[in-house]
């Protein structure tokens, strides 16, 4: 059986030497789990018991299954694959040892417990019989176990300290303190009724994501990962010069067939990085821009990443509506990466009076690559399609999906017969289950805040910290939302910062919407952050840089882009970057939005590379930082010295301007 751990088709079809592609593959494990590759049987029963997941959700996406049962069902399929799927120890790895049957077997008894108890058992959570608190606490030890063997340790020990939170928390020094509660009140809470395990983030993961995971392996199944990088080669000319734009299209394009940072930067690596070596990248620089990328993935319509279903939920708007509100940010995040990659470009070309073209990838020209494969696209652009003709979101994918699999057919050698059909949807299930062990996890962390009122206390301390300043806020927002990023994944970050930390800002009367993005943003930058910087280490494991230098460089790449979400909350009209209107506000407010920051990201652009039009000089780098910071992020520059800047943005606009014309006369000596 196929691993989700796997390279992905393009990186393993011989472009990485056997022993990189071992090392990328035990680095995805070392972070993710190592999964059991089954054969006979044992891996027949295992592809079966993962498309009756697979068949199960789109069945409930097509008809109607009441929320409990849907979310009990999805909780007790990932359970049951956790255990089957991923070995307690990697020393267990392939093989199925009774303690993980037994495992399933608790897992496959809590579900039945929890659905054939019915209403009753959701009456009686406030006074709970002895069973209920004992199928609570097995419930809870299985999704621990479950998350440890799919994601690793890390999540678990967060879920942990906060369960001993709520239990202890009585014996705190204010302003943490809460009254405690014992397992009578808290056991329930989180593992009955819908505040807890089976809350919001578990209704998104059995409703959307899975959906999106499974949508995602059919694409990739059907060969639009190959096709989306070879467009790409093609679409810059398949030159060994264009290898840094090449990376940046093509990590657009393969967000939504990946899903995943980490595919899309082990994809994208084995296939750019020979040529990026030819024209002068560093090692480490190449793998920073192939991380940088790879996040990209994340933050991409149509599909984005799993925390945007949770957003359209928690805000209770269309998912439609979140896609509108990423497009914006989304152009901003590559036009920031153009930047550094055509400074890239610009520096080598000085350091060694001229790039080596060097021999570029031979791909068919795009009018043939288009006719024969352009199908691909259809289906992406179905889902907004039929989003905007009405329909759930739930409804687009599932149509969306089914037009992949027709128009499979136009290539005989792509087309999805049953055999690989089926492949593909348990390989869809086997991917949801981290994502769903993961938000289950989190729901036990998002009963305890709830239970003990911890999102208000925090929300409190924090803008008494920051004096009441929306400015000081978001910075402590953005720190809180990275170290908890540190240590778990993008979904649950969010989960956890959006009940603790979005709170804080919304109080000091930014738009909720806003507040939300802003901590996805700060969430999926958590994914080029040690130790959990997964696609960074893999990109570094491909270019043979060190994994900490690599992270570096990815950070330098993403920089300018994540100071963008301060535009959200900081600047009344810097919603308009998320296609929102305040009263008052026009569409020429959004254009002109659009190009302070451009102009901002820009100018931030060649304060990291240290290069505009040529060599930057070190106080040229710090005005051109602070030109940037006038443009993109001026609240910050108000808040130390309000009366010294009257227009930050016309000045940020004029210094980088003023610092472009003063190089020109020293580049025109230097030719």
């Amino acid at each position: 059986m196929s691993s989700t751990h796997h390279l992905p088709p393009e990186a393993a079809a011989g472009t990485l030497d056997e022993k990189t592609a071992a090392r990328v593959e035990a680095l995805i494990e070392e972070e993710e789990g190592a999964q059991n590759r089954f054969s006979g049987w044992i891996g027949y029963g295992a592809t079966m018991l993962a498309l009756a997941m697979s068949l199960f959700h789109l069945w409930a996406a097509w008809d109607i299954v009441p929320t409990t049962t849907l979310r009990f069902v999805h909780v007790g399929f990932a359970l049951v694959l956790g255990f089957v799927l991923f070995p307690m120890l990697r020393r267990f790895r392939n093989r199925l040892m009774p303690w993980d049957i037994a495992l399933a077997a608790a897992g496959a008894y809590v579900i039945w417990y929890l659905i054939s108890g019915g209403d009753d058992l959701q009456d009686r959570a406030i006074f709970p019989e002895p069973m209920d608190i004992a199928v609570g606490w097995m419930l809870i030890a299985l999704v621990l176990e479950a998350t440890r063997r799919t994601t690793g340790p890390v999540m678990p020990v967060v879920a942990i300290l906060f369960l001993l939170y709520g239990f202890y928390g009585n014996h705190l020094p204010p302003p943490w303190q809460h009254q405690g509660y014992d397992s009578i009140r808290m056991i329930p809470h989180i593992s009955i009724g819908l505040d807890g395990i089976f809350g919001t983030a578990v209704d998104v993961s059995a409703t959307l994501i899975i959906l999106f995971t499974i949508y995602g392996a059919i694409l990739q199944a059907s060969g639009a990962g190959k096709f989306f990088v070879d467009f790409s080669f093609a679409a810059t000319g398949g030159k060994a010069a264009s290898a840094g734009r090449t990376v940046v299209l093509s990590s657009f394009l393969l967000g939504g067939p990946s899903g995943s940072g980490v595919a899309t930067t082990v994809t994208l690596g084995t296939v750019a990085w020979p040529m990026m070596k030819r024209v002068g990248y560093r090692p480490d620089d190449a793998g920073g821009l192939l991380a940088a990328g790879g996040l990209g993935a994340i933050i991409s319509p149509p599909v984005l990443g799993a925390a945007a279903f949770l957003i359209a939920e928690y805000l209770k708007i269309g998912y439609l509506d979140v896609l509108k509100m990423a497009i914006i940010p989304t152009i901003l995040y590559y036009a920031s990466l153009l930047f550094m990659v055509e400074l890239d470009q610009a520096r080598i070309r000085a350091e060694r009076g001229g790039i080596d073209p060097g021999e570029g990838i031979e791909v068919e020209p795009i009018p043939v690559l288009l006719r024969k494969y352009g199908f691909h696209f259809s289906s992406l652009v179905a889902i907004v399609v039929f989003m905007v003709m009405g329909y759930s979101a739930t409804l687009a994918v599932l149509y969306a999906m089914g037009v992949a699999v027709l128009l499979s057919f136009l290539r005989p050698e792509q087309a999805l017969w049953p055999k690989r059909l089926i492949e593909a949807l348990a390989s869809g299930a086997i991917q949801a289950v981290g994502i769903a062990a993961t938000c289950a996890s989190a729901g036990i962390i998002v009963g305890v805040i709830t239970l003990t009122g911890l999102g208000l206390k925090f929300s409190d301390i924090a803008i008494q910290a920051a004096g009441g300043s929306v400015v000081v806020t978001a910075l402590y927002t953005a720190l809180i939302v990275w170290v908890v990023g540190l240590a778990v994944p993008v979904t649950a970050s969010y989960i956890i910062c959006a009940v603790v930390a979005a709170p804080a800002l919304t109080k000091l009367g930014v738009p909720d919407y806003a507040a939300h993005m802003f901590v996805f943003y700060y969430a999926v930058l958590s994914e080029v952050s040690p130790p959990t910087a997964l696609s960074p280490f893999a990109a570094a494991a491909i270019t043979g840089a060190g994994p900490y230098r690599t992270t570096l460089q990815a950070w330098k790449y993403t920089l300018p882009a994540f100071l963008l979400p301060f535009v959200f909350v900081t600047d009344p009209e810097g919603v308009g970057l998320l296609l929102n209107l305040r009263e008052g506000m026009t569409w020429v407010d959004i254009v002109w939005q659009f190009v302070l920051a451009a102009g901002g990201l820009a100018a931030l652009s060649c304060a990291a590379q240290g290069y505009a039009r040529r060599l930057l000089a070190g106080w040229e780098r710090v005005a051109f930082a602070l030109a940037g910071l006038l443009m993109v992020f001026p609240a910050l520059i108000e808040h130390v010295a309000a009366d010294l800047v009257p227009y930050p943005h016309l000045i940020g606009l004029a210094l980088a301007v003023l610092l472009l014309l003063l190089q020109r006369p020293r580049a025109a000596q230097g030719a």
